[in-house]
């Protein structure tokens, strides 16, 4: 029987971490491929360290030999994503760094497979929904989130100058009968400009914004804080500690509160299943539970390279199903093609829309009128109900 009192911890860290600077950097990459093309293919990684970036990995185009052309954007590419971050460091500074741009056209060994619409690489995926928050997502995860992206407001609005780019947050929440009802440990740590400041000086400074993040109640006198614990947190970023990108797969997906299939989403184009499917499944899972189906939905899909349809798909509501669990695998197939062409024509993924997900989670966002976190709809509902 599922557990009902208990405390579940998830964290966050903020666009300005070392691994989401790459991130970043990645999927802007990816998406200046795909305003060029629809159906360009990139699988880009990067690296980041002292006034240092690295970007590497497959790119391609129906012509490529329109690539070099391309290719002398990435420059301008990297040093925007680290503006817009913030990082203007003695030792990383947009302006400053130096770029190292290693892309190549894709291998024809992995096109050939693609072409034919199958899948880019074999794996497993996993999507998830629970009930417990309006986004039907594991409240820890959504509010460490929600913190960090209140802090980036109001530090680049100029509300709150003494913020640096680089954070994290964690937050430990005490269940009680299935349901979220009091922060027990909040943890945030939070660059800032100035050696002489205390954490309770930056206490001061993000504790109105905490409080205006998460619901009323749930901060009680019981709730211990920790913020900046270890003291003095001047030099972050990439001159801090290194960055790469795919390093921070749990904080892009569900906090620890479900499996993961081990595959990055960051920089890999629609075509690569480790970032569409996971994307299908999430939107499957939350149409399940958004039509009643299920308060909590474990979703798996699993695929072969080359091969475009799913091996299997398996569901899992951890005993909080209306219906039966074979059911809702059977109208999942008929309510949508998890081909590799199908999620992305379905979900509207060919889109340079990826850089927004670079940080503060893939999921529980709003979708947008671009087709910005499509996977989000609940537009499957009727669907789903009339299968079962």
């Amino acid at each position: 029987m599922t557990r009902q009192n208990y405390l579940f911890t998830s964290e966050s860290v903020s666009e300005g971490h070392p691994d989401k600077v790459c991130d970043r950097i990645s999927d802007a990459i990816l998406d200046a491929f795909l305003s060029e093309e629809a159906n360009a293919r990139v699988a880009c990684e990067t690296f980041a360290t002292t006034n240092c970036v690295v970007v590497g990995g497959e790119v391609g185009l129906t012509d490529q030999s329109r690539l070099a052309d391309f290719m002398r954007r990435i420059d301008g590419i990297v040093r925007d994503c680290v503006r817009d971050i913030g990082y203007e460091q003695e030792k990383f500074h947009w302006n400053s760094l130096q770029l190292h741009n290693m892309l190549h056209p894709q291998s024809a060994h992995i096109a050939q497979g693609v072409d034919r619409d199958g899948a880019g690489d074999q794996g497993i995926m996993f999507g998830y929904a629970v009930d417990e928050t309006p986004e039907l997502m594991p409240a820890p995860i959504l509010y460490a989130h929600a913190i960090l992206r209140r802090l980036a407001e109001v530090r680049k609005s100029g509300a709150e100058p003494d913020l640096g780019p680089d954070a994290k947050s964690q937050l430990t929440l005490r269940y009680e009968d299935g349901r979220p009802v009091e922060v027990m440990q909040l943890v945030l740590s939070t660059q800032h400009r100035d050696d002489a400041q205390t954490s309770d000086d930056i206490r001061a400074i993000v504790e109105p914004y905490i409080r205006e993040v998460l619901p009323g109640d749930w901060l009680t006198e019981r709730t211990e804080w920790h913020v900046n614990p270890t003291g003095t947190f001047v030099i972050g970023g990439p001159d801090g500690d290194a960055g790469l990108t795919g390093r921070k797969i749990i904080v892009d997906t569900y906090g620890g509160a479900a499996p993961h299939g081990g595959g990055a989403f960051s920089g890999k184009d629609p075509t690569k299943v480790d970032r569409s499917a996971a994307y299908a499944a999430r939107y499957l899972a939350k149409n399940v539970v958004a039509a009643g189906l299920a308060r909590r939905c474990t979703l798996q899909v699993s695929y072969a390279i080359g091969v475009a349809r799913p091996l299997s798909i398996y569901v899992d509501t951890h005993g909080t199903g209306a219906v039966d669990e074979a059911a809702i695998e059977k109208a999942i197939a008929q309510c949508m093609d998890l081909t590799p062409r199908g999620i992305r024509e379905h979900l509207s993924l060919t889109r340079p829309i990826y850089a927004r997900t670079a940080a503060y989670g893939h999921f529980g966002r709003t979708p947008e009128a671009d087709g910005g976190f499509s996977w989000e709809r609940v537009d499957l509902v009727d669907a789903l109900k009339k299968a079962v």
